[in-house]
């Protein structure tokens, strides 16, 4: 059986296509309503990661490409959060 985040996505994505039907946006809507929650498929886990966010504010502060106030921001949510 396929992904359902993936069908759900295509439904999605043919909401926000202009060149796609009106009928088959139709259709994409009532699919996402009646078998996905509106296109709700996330599931129940809404939190983040604390070790995956720990990591990408790590990246950040060693990215050459930003400015020091990104990194300098990043450092303070790194010591916030203990890491």
């Amino acid at each position: 059986m396929s992904n359902p985040g993936n069908i759900a996505g295509g439904h999605k994505a043919t909401l926000n296509n202009p060149k796609v039907s009106d009928e088959a946006k139709q259709h994409s809507k009532e699919v996402l309503d009646s078998e996905f929650d509106g296109g709700n498929v996330g599931g129940d886990n809404t939190e983040k990661n604390p070790n995956r966010v720990a990591g990408g504010l790590k990246a950040t502060t060693n990215n050459p490409n930003l400015s020091e106030d990104t990194k300098k921001e990043a450092e303070e949510k790194l010591k916030a959060m203990g890491a």
